[in-house]
């Protein structure tokens, strides 16, 4: 699939890349760049810039950079037609209607097992949805589902399914679609006999898929539906972990709900698909579901990159409130996330509540029927004591007292303590005073643990310190000047005139810097139109390159450009160049000498080499 470069331009030109990175990370603004966690590896200090002057993005610690095309092809693992496709889908830019039917229609061949993989689940989808709502056999599923208050719409939009009770109708299908047994024995969607046969993995299940970052099926959990509940299984059946679906980087329904989260500015976490998708057509978008499991670190992380602000919004039973402490206090130690838990009554989940009181009191009860992370521990601390017994009293009001060190607004601690001194009719000040008391012991803790972690030896401390971001590394003279005369290269005409010139032929000394150098020339020459560095970062298909280019491009210059100071670059590089050069004769000439035996013209040679060794170095 080709996109003529005119497409290309305009797609980028009309783009803020701001606009497609904050669909997938949190951005804040600092100085005249805005900063967020990069989506590329895990960090615990904010690394990832987007300059929206030059239209590319940075990671301080990974190193990878480019434009808004890089930025999806990595991110979002896209070939570089889709990623222009897609950012004129995200940017609202008509295209010619002859691309988007190539790119659904003639998907670039790949014999990759991971494209084979997520073909083979996309196609089990569409079988699966098409026997829910078009056969005879899914007519009592999905009457099940309707009678659950799901409409067709939104049975569509999540591409609900069915798998009938017939074993072998799946691997039937795909066989006959030329899929290699090997790669369907990994796929997750059978099971192996003894005798090597495959049987469907899903059988009289009700199919929800589910669908990793990018938007593609990984894995599919199968629900037992009521008239079946006699069957053996658990309620929900899910893939075992393959080469697409780890169940830790998945959160059930986060493609969809990412720029609903990004817009409400939160992410409501539900138990289950169920509520997910009721609370979907009761019109709030933005709510996820864990697979079935407590939250991980790395689910945890996904939200993080897009909000500050989680609403749990489990099952109001015990087990939903012990899953709801558990999902608060993980939340809570990763990160600095504002949480609020929704309070149902009790005994209710978040499907049964909209059945029974409908998507406006749904909205309503966001709204209003919150209540703070410490108002919700407050209730969950209380709930197995007996407060008439003087014991399990005192004891409560010291937990409530230790959780409080967790506060830090002194307005919230307040309300506490007043709470507290109505409830259990004792003085502010003894409350005040035996927090104080806490708070001092838990800060002696601190230090004691601080100094029991720190070494004494001041080379061995240095190296101890967790590494949150790699430090820029640290570049020779010569290097410094390879990136200043290509920055100046890529922006000022007179600069690129004056190396031209040169009465000898110029070359750079590490050999990135000369591909960089040679390339941007190829680009000038083939160029139709845009010649800018966004374009460039297009041309340069090396991803280390595109983020030297880059590191390149975001070096802090001078506005102004002089004839002297391309000269001075030019010195610096030549000088060093031609040391190596020297370096290099000497080093083929000792060994002649050695072969020859010439022990006078070795000693000679050896200390000419040292000295240029030592000049290179200081170079």
């Amino acid at each position: 699939m080709m996109i003529p470069e005119e497409t290309i331009n305009k797609v980028r030109q009309a783009t803020n890349i701001t606009d497609v990175v904050s669909q997938y990370v949190q951005l804040k603004k600092k100085g005249k760049n805005l900063f967020g966690f990069c989506p590329f590896h895990d960090e615990r200090t904010p690394s990832f810039s987007v300059t929206e002057e030059k239209q590319i993005f940075h990671c301080f610690s990974c190193g990878r950079g480019g434009n808004v095309f890089t930025f999806l092809m990595e991110v979002d693992g896209l070939s570089f037609p889709e990623a222009v496709i897609k950012t004129a889908e995200i940017s609202q830019i008509e295209l010619e209607e002859s691309l988007i039917n190539d790119r659904n229609t003639n998907p670039q061949a790949t014999d990759s097992k991971k494209e084979l993989l997520l073909k083979a689940h996309e196609e089990s989808l569409e079988l699966f949805h098409h026997i829910l709502l078009n056969t005879k056999i899914g007519e009592q599923a999905l009457a099940y589902l309707t009678d659950r208050g799901l409409t067709r719409e939104v049975i569509e939009t999540f591409g609900i399914g069915f798998a009938p009770r017939e074993r072998t109708m799946l691997h039937q299908y795909l066989i006959g679609k030329d899929y290699q047994p090997t790669l369907l024995k990994e796929s997750g969607l059978f099971v192996e006999r003894d005798n090597g046969e495959l049987l469907d993995r899903f059988y009289n299940r009700i199919i929800f898929p589910i669908r990793n970052q990018q938007g593609k099926v990984v894995a599919f959990s199968g629900r037992i539906f009521e008239v079946d509940d006699h069957e053996d299984g658990p309620k929900y059946l899910n893939s075992p972990e393959t080469y697409l679906f780890n169940k830790r980087n998945v959160l059930f329904n986060y493609d969809k709900a990412r720029a609903a989260i990004r817009r409400e500015k939160e992410v409501v976490l539900f138990e289950g698909f169920m509520d997910v998708i009721a609370a979907w057509q009761a019109g709030v978008q933005n709510g996820v579901a864990s697979m079935g499991t407590s939250l991980t670190n790395e689910q945890i992380h996904m939200l993080d990159r897009v909000t500050d602000h989680v609403l749990i919004a489990y099952d109001s039973d015990n087990a939903g409130i012990e899953a709801a402490k558990r999902a608060a206090d993980l939340l809570s130690e990763q990160t600095d996330f504002d949480i609020e838990i929704l309070s149902f009554s009790e005994g209710m989940d978040p499907d049964d509540f909209i059945k029974e009181n409908g998507a406006a009191a749904f909205k309503e009860l966001l709204s209003h029927g919150r209540t703070t992370l410490f108002g919700f521990k407050m209730r969950y601390f209380r709930r197995s004591l007996n407060l008439a017994n003087e014991s399990e009293r005192l004891g409560y009001i010291e937990k409530i007292l230790t959780e409080m060190l967790t506060i830090t607004s002194a307005v919230e601690r307040e309300m506490y303590f007043k709470q507290l001194a109505a409830e259990f009719d004792v003085s502010l000040d003894s409350l005040k005073e035996q927090f104080q008391k806490y708070f001092y012991e838990q800060r002696n803790e601190r230090a004691k643990e601080t100094k029991r972690n720190t070494p004494s030896s001041p080379e061995i401390r240095s190296t101890t310190f967790p590494q949150v971001q790699n430090q820029r590394r640290k570049i020779d003279s010569t290097e410094r000047a390879e990136q200043l005369l290509l920055n100046r290269l890529f922006h000022f005409e007179e600069a690129w005139i004056q190396l031209k010139n040169l009465p000898n032929e110029f070359h750079f000394v590490h050999d990135d810097y000369q591909m960089l150098y040679i390339l941007y020339e190829s680009f000038l020459d083939h160029a139709q139109s845009d010649t800018s560095i966004e374009a460039f970062i297009d041309f340069v298909k090396e991803s280390s390159l595109k983020s030297k280019l880059v590191e390149i491009e975001l070096l802090s210059v001078s506005e102004e450009m002089t004839a002297r100071e391309i000269e001075d670059y030019i010195d610096v590089i030549s000088r060093k160049s031609i040391l190596q050069s020297q370096l290099k004769e000497k080093q083929e000439a000792m060994t002649e000498a050695s072969r020859r035996g010439d022990q006078a013209q070795l000693r000679t040679l050896m200390i000419e080499v040292v000295n240029l060794s030592r000049s290179l170095k200081n170079s």
